[in-house]
């Protein structure tokens, strides 16, 4: 069996990987290079803290085991790999309340998360606000360097017998007789000969859906991140507000910000997050950066004195349930997509990768597939 592999981002490198890892020959194609897209502009968490009990939770666990694994097999500082944890705070006893509620659920599901006193939580981050009511702890929640990761995982599927081609474009698939595929048409006329096609382009899984004959309702919503001047260490977990959970969740429109704060092995301090659905509108706008930086020195006064190096934004690939598509496509026999993960697209790329290779070579799943596959989202379906 060849297969296509179409995005080089962290997923596209997590699915090439796995399946090399099974023997299938695997050809991953990019219009850019290793991690350019999405991945480039994500903040590299791996987190569990921010989801509720459902598939999406579900994955999110299976992933961080299988990035653990990960980690040990190419190395940690290789991936950049920091179990570091994450501490959510409240900023109100209201908060807290609704906090407590979703960290309990959670725990009956497997994730492990303790309640902290305002106290204990300055005594894991002692530049933290002294006023803050408290919040819960996650020990599973981790971080990578996206980029690296993305080059290391693909290096490695590379390493064992996979092959990359940058600035390769894809327009449109080859089919045969029976509507199966049977191979892909790059933009530059190039024909390569695959028995089935991975859509894993991120934002552009929508776009790219369309010109293999099977699209999917994948669209961007925006996203600012500030980086920091690099100092000595100050943040040493993912540290965000509670309120951050509820604007992953939301489906609105219109702007919603709430505080992540983090460092970075490199002395940096990354703040986010700001989510709006405004197309693949790149204008820059300093009002949602103003509001970013005022809601990080709530959290972390000793912000207000620290200089901003840069300002980034990129685009998340949104589904309308929240949920990834990870799958065979009904429509055209031999595609198969892997993207819609929204913000959690590193997290979850390793068991997505894991998925993938299982609908393809038939070894057991990692966790239960049907709530992602693309079915869902197709024939007037979606939700």
């Amino acid at each position: 069996m060849r297969v296509a592999v179409i995005g080089a981002g962290i997923v596209g490198a997590c699915i090439a990987r796995s399946l090399a890892m099974t023997g299938v020959e695997v050809v991953v194609l990019d219009r850019g290079q290793v991690g350019s897209g999405t991945t480039s502009r994500g903040e590299g968490n791996i987190l569990v803290s921010d989801k509720a009990p459902g598939p999406e939770l579900d994955l999110a666990l299976a992933s961080r085991a299988l990035w653990a694994e990960l980690a040990d097999d190419l190395g940690a500082a290789m991936l950049e790999f920091e179990p570091k944890g994450g501490l959510v705070v409240a900023t109100s006893a209201r908060g807290l309340d609704v906090l407590s509620g979703f960290s309990r659920a959670q725990r009956e599901v497997g994730v492990r998360v303790s309640a902290v006193s305002p106290e204990e939580a300055v005594d894991l981050e002692p530049w933290l606000a002294t006023d803050l009511p408290g919040g819960s702890f996650y020990d599973q929640d981790a971080q990578v360097q996206p980029v690296m990761a993305a080059v290391e995982i693909l290096a490695d599927a590379v390493r064992r017998g996979a092959t990359f081609r940058a600035g390769a474009e894809v327009a449109g698939v080859r089919t045969g007789g029976r509507g199966q595929v049977v191979g892909i048409i790059t933009a530059s006329g190039d024909r390569v000969d695959v028995d089935a096609v991975v859509n894993a382009t991120g934002t552009w899984g929508g776009v790219v859906g369309e010109r293999l004959g099977a699209p999917i309702p994948v669209l961007p919503r925006r996203g600012f991140l500030l980086v920091t001047e690099p100092m000595p260490r100050r943040v040493e977990h993912k540290v965000y507000s509670a309120d951050y959970v509820d604007n992953v969740a939301a489906s609105t429109e219109g702007l919603e910000t709430s505080c992540v704060v983090e460092g970075t092995q490199g002395g940096t301090i990354l703040i986010g997050a700001s989510r709006e659905r405004v197309g693949f509108d790149q204008t820059m706008n300093p009002g949602i950066v103003r509001a970013l930086a005022e809601q990080a020195v709530r959290i972390f006064p000793f912000l207000a004195d620290v200089q901003l190096l840069r300002v980034y934004r990129g685009f998340r690939p949104y589904c309308p349930d929240h949920l990834p598509v990870i799958g065979p496509d009904p429509r055209v026999p031999g595609i198969l997509h892997a993207c819609g993960h929204e913000g959690a697209g590193i997290g979850l790329a390793t068991a997505t990768g894991a998925l993938i290779a299982s609908h393809l070579t038939g070894s057991g799943f990692v966790v239960d597939p049907g709530p992602y596959l693309p079915d869902r989202l197709i024939d007037g379906r979606t939700p």
